[in-house]
């Protein structure tokens, strides 16, 4: 049997300097590309929660009609205007958070959409928050594969974390790069929602496991 020590330290990761703020001032599809393989991280006390971004959806901001922004800058929408490389955490379903991370320059709107991630170090704390026995590798999917899935894993909650700086480095919770390179990119349209649903803004790595939903539709770049 595998266990989750086993499967902790195989995948554990180097320190993480976090992205920079430049590396979201940018269009969210552009963001969205290069968010990518990139690597998650919360810091709880002594701990690392770390895990390798497989899948996002970009949100266009004022003109897109399925992002939050479409109606206006508002109370509960502000970070996604705000500077970029914020966390915007909104709760959906009444059950569940989603995190978000806010792109474009300060006053313009855009945003992306974390979907699912792939765990690297800290896994028997994302099965503890996510309540669920890791005894295999295939049970790591069910710790990260989803937007809330992946926020409960991290503890991510509105009022904990929304408006956080994801580029600084005294944060508990920002985005670093480890070197790792993405093979292959798959684009297709974006799930989940009714409003512009047929824009090709989801990105994937293609071939991942963890990706959550369809896998094979959209094409490769």
């Amino acid at each position: 049997m595998v266990t989750v020590l086993a499967l902790t330290l195989k995948n554990r990761t180097p320190a993480l300097t976090p992205l920079p703020r430049e590396f979201y001032d940018r269009d969210p599809r552009t963001v969205s590309r290069t968010l990518l393989g990139k690597v998650l991280v919360r810091r709880q006390g002594k701990k690392l929660l770390t895990a390798r971004i497989v899948e996002v959806e970009a949100y266009l901001g004022s003109d897109d009609p399925a992002a939050h922004a479409a109606a206006g800058r508002t109370a509960r929408n502000d970070v996604l205007f705000g500077p970029p490389g914020h966390a915007y955490v909104y709760f959906i379903y009444g059950n569940h958070y989603c995190l978000n991370v806010s792109c474009l320059p300060d006053g313009i709107a855009g945003g992306i959409l974390f979907r699912a991630a792939e765990p690297l170090e800290g896994i028997e704390d994302m099965a503890h928050a996510r309540g669920i026995a890791v005894k295999s590798p295939r049970d790591l999917r069910l710790l990260t594969s989803g937007p809330g899935r992946l926020a409960e894993a991290f503890g991510i909650t509105r009022a904990r974390d929304n408006g956080k700086d994801l580029t600084n480095s005294d944060s508990d919770l920002c985005i670093g790069d480890d070197g790792f390179h993405v093979p292959r990119v798959i684009i297709t349209r974006r799930i989940g929602i009714s409003k512009a649903a047929a824009l090709p803004l989801r990105y994937v790595i293609a071939g991942n496991p963890f990706v959550s939903g369809p896998r094979k539709l959209g094409h490769r770049v």
